[in-house]
């Protein structure tokens, strides 16, 4: 084999020499051909690391790779660095005696974890190979003297590396990256001295300009005080270029083991700071839900007096105005703080989660920010919003109906007025007392006419009458007026009776006198005040106002009455023919008898010429009543039409909605794969219900146009927008609370260490007695889950677990509670206790430590923490400003106030 197949065939071996650290190193033979140097630096190292520990055993080497050829002085360096004996080795002084020596110690190797490739007694050590015996050499040392190492779950050369750093972090012009040129100018051995022994080095003294003395300084000191010999030679170091890693790495690491003691510091450090980490991101938490829970409870606060505030405006507009403030509210106020809620929720879970885990006792918020009072104030809340709609629309209904009675009440009241205008100067007329005996007679027809008209007009004032006091049971705001105008018609009404009466009897006592009356004129005047009477009811029912809320009370009452209308007007028509006739008749009298007819009607202020006129109005009407009429018949039928929109979405959306929650349910309790696939599925679940807002927000449209066009009812759907409402809401809370739940699942198995399996066994035991599939086990199926599981239960060792897993009383056990159960008693997980063990550690085993050992041994930041929070220690021993570390670890875990 050539010298180059040999160095390739070495740098396999060293790749494979331990499992974990030569896969990190650089190729130490390549390197070795490059720079012979480095193979002197190696030399000398490991002679003195090999006598460091053989003289233990009254021993020693001179030459590496000659004094390990018989393999003798090579199995007794492995007993001593092992602690372990090795077989009994050959005594002779054949070859084939020192090949049998050093295999027993190359299998002891192998033995050890270490793979040894292309490595053998024969033609290497036993030979004397320089290179491959210093490679053996190196592979001890990282198995007994480097693999062990370990800083924060980092091993091996990481491991020692960090440790450095951190005991150098301190000193001035030391910044150790490596095993080579951080350590040539001979600071960082000096400050890894001074720091465990300040004692031994003034550091401050030391320049970086002089690395031969302070290198020197360094190896005298550790040789004469730390036991550590002198592995290196200043001179070496200084004038190489790159010093030889393993070499340093090997004299560092005796460091590390000379002052292992002072490790026990450090671990007890590191450990108080991941429990003081764990409180103060706790004591966050707990922050941020106090903050959170208060701005909620006083929006919940300030909300509701505006919910609860019934009064209702004057006007329609106004009170449409309160509808758009209430739909703003439901649209764009409460949907963030429904999110804020389920957040809070969720956060308080997990909270409680991490105290758990931690070991903490429960959070407990201020007094009325539980989460239990966050939702009765939600819920009452709810109660007080779901009749705040419907007051409101129960509201405009009455403002609308009010409105329609307010302007009929005008409409009569104006027609009253018109009708009754000059009444009164009529019937005080005294034109009787000079009056001829036809004008007597006409005078006293007259009246009787205006009597019939007069009964015929009691009616619109009792319906005047009726739509007033309608008016005010039904709150009016402007009843004041419409009150004095109803009075102001009544009494003029009695003082027309008043009136009337008079005029009677002033015409009956004189009626004794006249005795002609002409027939026609009064026949004319009976006929038509009726008949004008009836067209001027036919010309107010063909103008009446009127509400409908569906296209079918328009046909078969409103379209039904006007067409039975339309039926009378041939009838009426033969009426008006049959007056019109009359007066027809007292022309063709007069003319065939050549009379001559002066003046009006002496019974009847209606001329031929107006029953015409307003038979023409009525005529005009009809039509105008039709297109009305049809008008309405189209305005229901859009109506109509966005019923069926809204229900054709809503019928979709609830099925949905539910939907959704029945798969939620399904996959939160699904075990056929990971915590990590659930969540998964879950935030695709909860992204999918995202993206399906927007039909949400469509049918929030509809509704609106509905209630803009003042429908009330659907017979369409069984789903109302207050269902969807509701329905949407607990599907966002209950994606967000199942994620949620997952997510303390896989905190609980990443902070428990259990396994996926494990967790898919806890749940599918759990699924097998949630027999109602609501996600909660009640008491008895629980005890048989246990039972199932293996559990010896007595009434008094159940008792004690439902305290552990219901300590609400609330019935069940949910399956985070379970889990809880199922990983609390075997986790291991930090206690009181060792935290206050770790704290002796830093005291040197005092019952207080000091100010200054806190800031000494513990980041600033955690070292401040427990300085505010320690109290003082009471003892005559301490010196002045001693703190208590017992009690304030009591109180981390909740065994006392902190």
């Amino acid at each position: 084999m050539t010298a180059i197949e040999t160095q390739v065939q070495y740098s396999s071996y060293m790749m494979t020499t331990t499992e974990e650290y030569m896969t990190q190193e650089d190729d130490w033979d390549r390197d070795l051909l490059l720079d012979p140097a480095w193979e002197k630096q190696q030399r000398k190292t490991f002679t003195a690391w090999c006598n460091s520990h053989l003289r233990k055993a009254g021993t020693q080497i001179e030459n590496i790779e000659e004094d390990f050829r018989n393999g003798l002085k090579l199995m007794l360096l492995l007993e001593v660095i092992s602690a372990e004996r090795l077989p009994k080795p050959d005594k002779g002084k054949m070859r084939f005696h020192k090949i049998a020596n050093v295999n027993k110690a190359l299998e002891f190797i192998s033995s050890k974890g270490v793979k040894l490739v292309s490595i053998g007694a024969e033609g290497e050590i036993v030979d004397g190979n320089l290179k491959m015996t210093l490679g053996m050499i190196w592979t001890i040392i990282l198995r007994f003297a480097i693999q062990d190492i370990s800083v924060e779950e980092t091993s091996a050369k990481e491991g020692l590396l960090l440790w450095c750093q951190r005991k150098t972090a301190p000193y001035r012009n030391v910044n150790v990256q490596n095993f080579h040129i951080s350590w040539k100018d001979g600071l960082a051995l000096c400050a890894l001295i001074h720091r465990h022994r300040p004692d031994l080095i003034d550091y401050s003294k030391l320049r970086k300009d002089d690395p031969i003395g302070n290198l020197n300084t360094a190896f005298e000191v550790a040789e004469k005080y730390l036991d550590i010999p002198k592995m290196l030679d200043a001179d070496d170091i200084v004038n190489t270029p790159k010093p030889d890693e393993k070499a340093i790495m090997t004299y560092v690491s005796c460091f590390y083991h000379a002052f292992a003691g002072a490790e026990q510091a450090e671990t007890a450090a590191n450990r108080i700071c991941k429990v003081l980490a764990v409180n103060q991101e706790n004591e966050k938490l707990m922050e941020e839900y106090e903050k959170l829970a208060s701005e909620l409870l006083e929006w919940i606060r300030r909300t509701i007096p505006w919910l609860e505030n019934r009064v209702a405006e004057q006007t329609m507009h106004a009170m449409q105005q309160k509808l758009e403030d209430f739909r703003d509210y439901r649209r764009v106020h409460k949907p963030p703080k429904v999110q804020e809620k389920c957040q809070l929720e969720i956060n308080f879970n997990t909270l409680q989660t991490k105290l758990r885990l931690s070991n903490r006792p429960a959070f407990m918020p201020s007094e009325g920010k539980m989460v239990s009072d966050i939702a009765n104030a939600w819920k009452g809340l709810e109660q007080v919003e779901k009749g705040y709609e419907e007051w409101l629309l129960t509201e405009i209904r009455r403002l609308e109906r009010l409105d329609h009675l307010a302007e009929k009440f005008k409409q009569k009241s104006t027609l009253h007025k018109s009708w009754t205008t000059g009444k009164e100067e009529l019937l005080s007329q005294k034109d009787y007392e000079s009056a001829s005996l036809m004008e007597i007679r006409a005078l006293m027809r007259k009246h009787e006419a205006f009597e019939s008209d007069l009964a015929a007009h009691q009616d619109r004032v009792e319906q005047i009458a009726a739509i007033a006091q309608e008016l005010n049971e039904l709150d009016y705001y402007d009843a004041a007026t419409i009150n004095a105008r109803c009075q102001g018609i009544c009494d003029q009404w009695d003082n027309l009776g008043t009136l009337t009466q008079k005029r009677r009897e002033s015409l009956e006592r004189v009626e004794k006198l006249w005795e002609t009356i002409d027939q026609l004129y009064l026949e004319f005047a009976k006929r038509a005040a009726p008949f004008n009477n009836w067209m001027d009811g036919a010309m107010e029912d063909l103008q009446d106002m009127f509400i409908v809320h569906n296209s079918f009370f328009v046909h078969t009452i409103l379209i039904t009455a006007h067409d039975q209308f339309k039926a009378t007007l041939p009838e009426a028509d033969k009426e008006r023919m049959a007056i019109m006739g009359i007066h027809n008749e007292i022309l063709k009298i007069a003319q065939t008898y050549g009379i001559k007819v002066v003046g009006e009607n002496l019974y009847t202020v209606l001329s031929p010429q107006d029953i015409s006129n307003k038979w023409e109005a009525v005529k005009q009407l009809v039509p105008m009543r039709d297109q009305t009429l049809q008008e309405e018949v189209a305005r229901q039928q859009s109506n109509e039409r966005l019923r069926r929109q809204f229900a054709a979405q809503a019928n979709i959306i609830g099925p949905w909605i539910q939907t959704k929650m029945e798969e939620i349910s399904h996959v939160s309790i699904d075990i056929a794969g990971s915590l990590e696939e659930q969540m998964s599925n879950l935030k695709t679940y909860e992204q999918n219900i995202i993206n399906y807002k927007s039909n949400i927000d469509k049918l929030e449209g509809d509704h609106q146009l509905s209630q803009e066009g003042l429908i009330f009812d659907n017979k369409h759907t069984n789903y109302t927008m207050e269902h969807v409402r509701v329905g949407w809401e607990q599907l966002l809370t209950t994606i967000a609370r199942t994620i949620n739940e997952v997510e303390n699942q896989i905190l609980t198995r990443d902070a428990k260490g259990i396994s996926q399996e494990q967790l898919n066994e806890f749940r599918a035991s759990f699924n097998h007695f949630d027999r109602k599939r609501n996600g909660m086990m009640d008491p008895d199926d629980f005890r048989a889950c246990l039972i199932s599981m293996g559990y010896d239960l007595g009434e008094v060792e159940f008792a004690r677990i439902m305290a552990l897993v219901d300590p609400n009383n609330t019935g069940v056990v949910t399956f985070q509670a379970f889990i809880d159960f199922m990983t609390r008693e075997t986790a291991e997980t930090d206690t009181a206790e060792q935290v206050m063990a770790s704290f002796k550690i830093l005291a040197s085993d005092k019952l207080y430590i000091t100010v200054e050992e806190l800031r000494r041994e513990l980041p600033p930041e955690q070292a401040e923490y427990c300085i505010s929070r320690m109290t003082k220690y009471i003892g005559g021993d301490a010196p002045p400003g001693s703190l208590d570390y017992i009690s304030f670890s009591s109180a981390l875990y909740g065994e006392s106030d902190l």
